[in-house]
């Protein structure tokens, strides 16, 4: 993001759908800058009334952020290459943070189920070591 910010940035703002280190520099400028502060309570009162924006509606709807089942796909590699291109530049390059955060859980959920697993597989193990015939 740039220095300057702009009316899309502020609504980005208040939507907290700008990436980390651009919501503190958006917050810095607006603590050091009286005008700017006043425009966002211009967009407060803007929304407040009612009217918004296509970027506004775009942004609150999350119109291109994938479903929770296309990220769990994404992370099992088993979507087609330009849903996977999408799904990569929407988190990556665009910064969504929903999305973002979906994915972590995702892989959270991922690693317990994975070490569920292991640990499932390695009672049947000891379970049955003593049951098995020897050979030779």
């Amino acid at each position: 993001m740039s220095q300057i910010c702009t009316t899309s940035d502020l609504e980005a703002y208040l939507d907290e759908a700008l990436p980390a280190a651009d919501l503190a520099r958006v917050e810095g400028r607006l603590r050091a800058d009286p005008q700017l502060a006043g425009q966002l309570a211009e967009i407060i009162a803007r929304r407040d009334a009612g009217v918004h924006t296509l970027g506004e509606i775009w942004r609150r709807h999350r119109i291109s952020c994938p479903t929770r089942l296309e990220l769990g796909a994404y992370l099992l590699g088993t979507l087609e290459p330009p849903l996977e291109q999408h799904i990569r530049f929407h988190v990556e390059v665009v910064g969504c943070r929903p999305c973002g955060a979906n994915l972590d859980d995702l892989r959270a959920r991922q690693a317990q189920a994975d070490q569920a697993s292991r640990t499932r597989r390695q009672r049947y193990f000891h379970s049955s070591a003593g049951y098995l015939p020897r050979s030779g």
